[in-house]
């Protein structure tokens, strides 16, 4: 019998027996020099998936690029030693680009993303904001200790589609397999992160083909939790 690939488990993952077909892996896929590549890329976003606190400064400057270090200080409410720490790992990770010929130094990061067609797994900026959440929403926090970062990301698929009036609150916990009052409190914890992303993030569309122009989310500054500029961007 055939493997089925579409066959997604609760926890955002598929069964670890179900492999891609052969016919992907070949020569070039196998090159050493090609799998070297794939490999630091893919070191650089496990170093975002492990670290939420490097993550939401990660987004800022995507997002909101070209920003200085004492915005993303004021608008995440870091210290100035920790908004360096994290900055300097970025720029080691060759996530953020820094420009130190200005005065302050200005910072930049393009959008990353990963999509592997044969696992059901797409890692966006609105994927990683909704990770970064954990530190500031504890609702986020509280889904995150208790699921874990697959069941997030199929959180984060199931609150798009209720926001695009194709799903309830209940469906997402059946489909996701948690309680009811578990879905509607991380469908909503996760609001920030979708209404930024429709509007920023280059591969939203990648999370929700289906329904990325159609959800039904509020403006930026109506919500909490969602990054915004400082009022003076000459900071």
């Amino acid at each position: 019998m055939p493997s089925d690939h579409n066959h997604v488990r609760p926890d955002g993952g598929i069964d670890a027996l179900d492999p891609p077909p052969m016919d992907v892996m070949d020569e070039e896929t196998l090159k050493p020099e090609t799998l070297a590549q794939n490999a630091a890329r893919l070191e650089t976003i496990v170093q975002l998936l492990n670290h939420p606190a490097l993550a939401r400064v990660y987004v800022y400057v995507c997002y909101w690029g070209p920003v200085a270090p004492p915005e993303i200080m004021d608008a995440l409410d870091l210290s100035k030693s920790t908004t360096y720490e994290y900055v300097d790992q970025l720029v080691d990770l060759d996530l953020v680009d820094r420009d130190d010929s200005t005065r302050p130094q200005q910072l930049t990061a393009d959008p990353v993303i990963i999509v592997e067609q044969y696992v059901p797994i797409v890692i966006t900026p609105t994927v990683l904001h909704a990770l970064a959440l954990q530190e500031v929403d504890e609702d986020v926090e509280y889904f995150m200790d208790r699921y874990g970062i697959g069941k997030l990301i199929a959180a984060l698929r199931g609150a798009g589609l209720h926001f695009a009036g194709k799903t309830t609150q209940r469906m997402v916990a059946t489909d996701i397999d948690v309680r009811e009052t578990e879905a509607m409190m991380i469908i909503y914890a996760l609001k920030p992160a979708l209404a930024v992303g429709q509007e920023h993030d280059p591969f939203f569309e990648y999370l929700f083909p289906d329904v990325h122009d159609t959800m039904d989310l509020p403006d930026l500054d109506e919500i909490s939790g969602a990054p915004a500029r400082t009022s003076d961007p000459d900071r």
